[in-house]
């Protein structure tokens, strides 16, 4: 039998002692089956659903386990270390998001969508979106107002204006990058053309905090969203973060027990900051990985992965685009930042039959389907879906050229083609 002792600060100091520069993925060297029996390396181009997590995630939750109780309310010293560990991992993302400033809040969820529904009780008024958003950022704006996109980020901006300026509107909510085609939007120009209508502005971050560094002060952002399972951190967390003054105003999300600061038979006092929306056991390991993808990832050269990323889209971009039959999608005409996320259709493929064959002949996963973004699948004119290909910190030029090689035998492979209403 093996005796635990905790001390408090040499229990918090096991993260401090781990190299936080590696970016090494647990699913490193793993191989799946293909059709005809054999197994191969996996080649993974699914990220922007779901990425595998960090050693270094893995290990910070590892650390954690031995000494892992409830927070806030447990005397005993395991609960103060968990306690302590579970607001040291909300500082560390509040630090990586730059809304380290007093005046903002980080509350932890489930994940984006959950975050996103938070804020939807909080807002007192009607919410701004363009026809691009993931049905998250889509469906739990009660007083929505949905304005299509234009041929250029330019023009697109400018229908907004003329939206928010025509009515006002409490809250412009806007995807950072497109799940279906990875284009970047322009935060900062949105953030001053919100506020400059007397709106607020939310940044829906699922897909751009994996890829760029966001600043929120710096930027103008009033809230962000972001999920840890596409951070590289997959264990169930989370966060919104943003202003304090409609969190604090508005019903706690979950009514119970942490949210609550006193009850009695007749009524309740609800606490303010992020327990109000906190309810019930967080989940404390989630937050934990979370803030260790953060800090794996702001101890890296952002730069370098931005340019490593870079080059592994363009010659996906390219290799797709050589490719008779197929049309890689774009939103905008004009050029600009774009992170790793390609979308595609194959004249006369269906896009579930080509991303089967990828799998199982080449083992290569990617998704297909409308990715939880039907409307802009429609204004893409690709009702019938797509088949999508992101790229992560795992993803060599090894693996953009198979990818490559497997779309060109899906082309031309019948069990690819699509079937008609009469078959």
């Amino acid at each position: 039998m093996t005796t635990l002792l905790i001390d408090p600060d040499v229990a918090l100091a096991v993260d401090e002692r781990v190299d936080t520069t590696t970016l090494r993925l647990v699913d490193d060297g793993l191989r799946v089956p293909l059709a005809d029996s054999r197994t191969c390396a996996y080649a993974n181009f699914d990220y922007a659903a779901s990425a595998p997590a960090l050693e270094r995630v893995v290990d910070a939750v590892r650390s954690a386990l031995p000494s892992y109780a409830s927070v806030h309310r447990g005397a005993g010293a395991p609960s103060r270390v968990t306690t302590d560990r579970y607001e040291r991992a909300r500082d560390t993302i509040a630090r990586f998001f730059g809304a380290a400033e007093p005046g903002y809040h980080v509350c932890f969820t489930r994940n984006t969508t959950d975050a996103l529904n938070l804020l939807s009780r909080c807002v007192p008024g009607d919410v701004v979106v363009l026809e691009i958003e993931h049905h998250a950022n889509f469906l739990p704006w009660a007083r929505r107002r949905v304005v299509p996109v234009a041929a250029t980020r330019s023009d697109t901006l400018a229908a907004l204006e003329q939206e928010l300026s025509a009515r006002p509107a409490a809250l412009l909510a806007v995807t950072g990058a497109s799940n279906v085609t990875g284009e970047v939007l322009p935060i900062g120009e949105l953030a001053r053309l919100a506020h400059r209508h007397g709106a607020r502005i939310l940044i829906d971050a699922a897909q751009l905090a994996p890829h760029r560094r966001i600043d929120l002060c710096a930027s103008g952002i009033d809230y962000l969203v972001a999920s840890g399972h596409k951070l590289y951190a997959p264990f169930g967390t989370g966060v919104l973060i943003g202003r304090a003054d409609w969190l604090d105003a508005a019903p706690p999300y979950l009514a119970g027990g942490g949210a609550s600061a006193a009850v009695t038979r007749s009524g309740v006092d609800w606490h303010t900051g992020p327990a109000r929306h906190e309810g019930g056991t967080p989940n404390v390991l989630g937050a934990i990985a979370f803030a260790a993808a953060c800090e794996v990832l702001a101890a890296t050269d952002r730069g370098a992965l931005v340019r490593d990323e870079q080059t592994l889209t363009d010659r996906l971009r390219r290799g797709l685009e050589s490719i008779d039959g197929l049309r890689t999608l774009r939103i905008w005409h004009d050029d600009g930042d774009v992170v790793g996320i390609v979308s595609f259709v194959v004249a006369g493929c269906d896009p579930a039959a080509v991303a089967e064959l990828l799998s199982n002949e080449f083992g290569v996963g990617v998704r297909a389907g409308k990715f939880c973004a039907h409307p802009l699948l429609a204004a893409l004119g690709c009702s019938d879906g797509a088949v999508r290909a992101s790229i992560g910190l795992g993803t060599t030029i090894d693996d953009i050229d198979r990818l490559i090689a497997g779309v060109r035998c899906a082309v031309t492979d019948p069990r690819c083609a699509r079937r008609t209403r009469s078959q």
